[in-house]
């Protein structure tokens, strides 16, 4: 079972130690700091936070003989390694890219998952690639301190920030924007629903090479390898495989 706070931990027991004298910051859990929802990698489903990168760290949390609790919080705060520096998180997870300029406050994991991003929008709009966003003069939207919003700007945008990505795809429902760049499986899941596949056209694939990683603080070397282990034992047994396509789907060509 999960547990999910917001906020501060709540530091009942204190600090303490896992299996291979892996540090955490409360005794018998593993602390994952994470943003809610972010469809399919983390979000409530029957009550629980459920999702593909908790079904890896749950994993991590096995291995090390604990629990995993999950803390919601801000997702800007991940790059600046903010709640992992002051105590609150072992690590976080939040379907976060690996980027140079994040690298320099947080320590990563080797990766876990390639990912894409792409355009989204509205059918009445009529447009599919960015081009034609540009040409109409159309409103696009992304989720503040991303690597998305990145990417709009690099492209001569100034998108609209939403707070998370349920917001973004909010944004684009109720016609505060007219598409949006957004993660790519977050896009998979979200037209899964007839409705929105009914109102809604998937756009161009944009290739970034983005991948993402889980981080924890400079210098937490046991924490990382023990993540780093999990992942790599998962690939190599096909439960990676199993976890993929529970939360993604298939899995990409070319992969097993």
């Amino acid at each position: 079972m999960l547990f999910v706070a917001t906020g501060c931990g709540n530091g009942d027991e204190g600090p303490g130690e896992a299996a291979g004298g892996v540090p955490v910051v409360e005794k018998g859990k593993l602390t994952t700091c994470t943003h809610l929802p972010y469809p399919p990698f983390q979000f409530e489903q029957d009550g629980k936070i459920v999702g593909f990168d908790v079904a890896l760290i749950d994993l991590v949390a096995k291995d090390l003989g604990v629990e995993q609790e999950i803390l919601d919080t801000p997702f800007e705060n991940f790059k600046t390694g903010a709640f992992l520096n002051s105590g609150e998180c072992d690590l976080a997870a939040a379907g976060m890219t690996i980027t140079a300029d994040r690298k320099k406050n947080v320590d990563f994991s080797v990766p876990y998952f390639d990912a894409t991003q792409a355009l989204l929008a509205s059918k009445k709009s009529g447009v599919t690639t960015l081009a034609e966003v540009k040409e109409k003069k159309l409103k696009l939207g992304a989720q503040a301190e991303t690597t998305g919003e990145s990417y709009a700007k690099s492209q001569g945008f100034d998108p609209v920030a939403f707070e998370s990505s349920d917001a973004v795809l909010n944004g684009l429902r109720t016609g505060q924007v007219d598409a949006v760049v957004i993660d790519y499986p977050v896009v998979q899941g979200w037209l899964k629903d007839k409705a929105n596949a009914d109102a809604f056209a998937l756009g161009q694939n944009i290739e970034t090479g983005e991948q993402y990683g889980f981080s924890v603080k400079k210098g937490n070397t046991k924490l990382r390898a023990a993540i780093d282990k999990a992942i790599t034992d998962a690939r190599a047994d096909g439960t990676y495989n199993k976890i993929y396509e529970q939360w993604i789907g298939p899995l990409p060509k070319g992969q097993s």
